[in-house]
């Protein structure tokens, strides 16, 4: 998730115990033009066995070059992103544009895959609209060509995020291929991921908005389906003291001025997550001093700066 999934967050998600992350969706030509900004991006810091680094294109060549490049820096896992439905994407002929233009994907996806010894996976939708669902005929062609897994998020282009996601539909692409199939779009917990994986018959989930304020989630979830070892969900003191901790690894991964604005949006999610009250909520989203972000967040996320929870809230 571009804007998000950035190194920090990435770390701190892997320490709960998240079987996959992956990393904001990354230019191809931007990766080799070195455009500032594109390689902190690009980032696996410590913990790489665990990270797939998203590229999206339309070149084929800047595509296996891009590749290649971050195979040599690391990357155990090259994501290709052929579900991207924003229009500054798809307008450049990119993301889930591809869907229109099967035969260049898959062209796409070969020099990709040539280029690198390193697993190569595949996110895209069911289609582009409701009068093009290929993905299934699109995701086989790509397993011909050597993509290890793919993900599905259960809408068209056209859809962007309205509607509900069709987890069903998903199973169509799972009856096309070998390879594991990963259900993707409105799993939010351990019971849509079930739901998901029933109706899909996929092999595992992927999450994406449900885990922003929330980075134990992904680990939650895979204890519920998997049996791994459940995460201790933080609160009170244990929250602000984690968020503490994330909001300095943001400052000091950005910079000081850079790593204010970018760790607004984290801050609000949780808070949000959390019950702060508004009045303390704004007070930190607009404070300048990182001192002060820090100082407050304690009284922020502990009990008496948060409303009760109601009964049956989301964990």
């Amino acid at each position: 998730m571009a804007g998000i999934t950035d190194r920090p967050f990435r770390d701190l998600v892997t320490r709960f115990g998240a079987g996959l992350v992956v990393s904001e969706m990354i230019a191809s030509h931007e990766m080799i033009r070195a455009r500032p900004g594109t390689r902190e991006r690009a980032e696996l810091g410590a913990e790489v066995d665990n990270t797939a680094v998203q590229i999206v294109g339309r070149d084929a060549h800047w595509m296996a070059e891009a590749a290649r490049m971050l195979a040599d820096h690391g990357a155990r896992i090259i994501d290709i992103n052929m579900g991207c439905p924003a229009r500054k994407v798809t307008s450049g002929l990119s993301g889930s544009a591809l869907l229109r233009e099967p035969d260049h994907a898959l062209r796409l996806i070969e020099a990709v895959v040539a280029a690198v010894d390193v697993p190569v996976t595949l996110k895209t939708r069911l289609g582009w609209d409701d009068d093009m669902k290929n993905a299934p005929e699109v995701v086989a062609g790509a397993e011909r060509a050597g993509i290890a897994m793919v993900t599905i998020h259960g809408r068209t282009r056209c859809q962007f995020y309205r509607g509900r996601a069709d987890w069903a539909a998903i199973g169509a692409v799972r009856e096309a291929v070998t390879i594991p199939v990963i259900a993707n779009g409105d799993i939010r917990d351990a019971a849509t991921a079930r739901q998901a994986i029933r109706q899909s018959g996929a092999t595992g989930v992927m999450v994406g908005r449900a885990v922003r304020g929330r980075p134990w989630l992904l680990a939650a979830i895979r204890h519920d389906l998997f049996g791994t070892p459940a995460p201790h969900v933080p609160r009170g003191a244990a929250l602000a003291t984690m968020v503490q901790e994330h909001y300095e690894a943001m400052i000091g991964f950005y910079g000081r001025e850079l790593g204010v604005r970018v760790a607004r949006k984290h801050l609000g999610w949780y808070m949000d997550d959390a019950g702060t009250v508004p009045a303390l909520r704004r007070r930190i989203l607009t404070a300048g001093r990182p001192e002060e972000v820090l100082e407050l967040l304690g009284q922020a996320l502990a009990p008496c700066g948060t409303t009760p929870r109601t009964s049956g809230a989301a964990a």
